[in-house]
């Protein structure tokens, strides 16, 4: 698996995928056997899972000495004087694991000064992973060999398949994929919207929620962006990282790049 074809890898690549593989199969033990479920103070979730999973990578991660904002961790905020630091969902999509979906993941990203120069999602329970690094492409491991990805061409939005959130999908969303004309919708849990995007699956993936956080779409920035996509919020404003309000405060808007402009134009007729 470590193996990618990118021929300039930074060290990190290999230490995030280690990670992300020692994560999964015990994210996968866990899903096998009985497992506590408690709920955080934002009434989200957690599950052994979800620890267990931030446990390992935050072991392996640390030996890079870089500071690590993760999910499950207290905010240690001295990571906003580091130009270099992780963000990490150790498990995206605790719903979907609950749910027995099989649609929940792992998230790593490697932020230099604000943006995303590394990410991996692993997708446990089918054994892929989606990586990229800054300037060198996306690619997704899957049935043991490695393959580059990229988004579709489609630059008509009739023509475009939306996914959207199993458990969150608005009503306010529903209508406004509605009124941009696009008919073909599904619903997938976790980060596995942005993988289907980067891999020519769909083109589009709206959220207009205030509730997403730096570690729900680090990693994801990163792989649709050398995929050939584009994720900005839904005003069309780029997205930084290791702020000190880890909240997207204006939704996530991500496309095969080709639409987005049309897109994000016509939210701001809502606003």
């Amino acid at each position: 698996m470590n193996n990618i074809p990118i021929s300039d890898k930074i060290p990190e690549l290999d230490i995030a995928i280690k990670a992300a593989q020692e994560a999964s199969n015990v994210i996968l033990d866990i899903y096998q056997k009985d497992y506590n479920i408690s709920t955080k103070t934002d009434n989200s979730p957690v599950t052994d899972a979800d620890l267990e999973s931030n446990k390992i990578i935050n072991k392996i991660l640390s030996n890079t000495k870089y500071s690590i904002l993760s999910e499950e961790d207290v905010d240690d905020q001295s990571r906003l004087s580091k130009d270099m630091i992780w963000i990490v969902d150790p498990l995206d999509g605790t719903s979907d694991f609950i749910d027995k979906t099989g649609e929940f993941t792992i998230m790593i990203a490697l932020i230099q000064n604000k943006k995303p120069i590394l990410g991996v999602i692993a997708w446990p329970t089918e054994k892929t992973l989606f990586v990229a690094q800054k300037n060198c492409g996306a690619f997704r491991y899957s049935n043991d060999k490695w393959d580059k990805i990229s988004v579709t061409k489609i630059e008509n939005l009739s023509k475009c398949r939306t996914i959207g959130s199993r458990h969150h999908l608005s009503d306010k969303e529903k209508e406004f994929i509605k009124k941009i004309g696009i008919k073909d919708f599904s619903s997938i849990g976790s980060s596995l919207k942005v993988g289907k995007i980067s891999s020519g699956e769909a083109e589009v993936y709206i959220t207009t929620t205030d509730k997403m956080k730096e570690w729900d779409t680090a990693a994801s920035y990163c792989i649709i962006t050398e995929a050939g996509g584009k994720m900005t919020d839904m005003l069309g404003n780029e997205l930084t990282y290791n702020n000190k309000n880890v909240y997207h405060q204006n939704g996530i808007l991500v496309t095969n790049g080709f639409i987005h402009n049309k897109i994000v134009n016509e939210f701001k007729k809502l606003e």
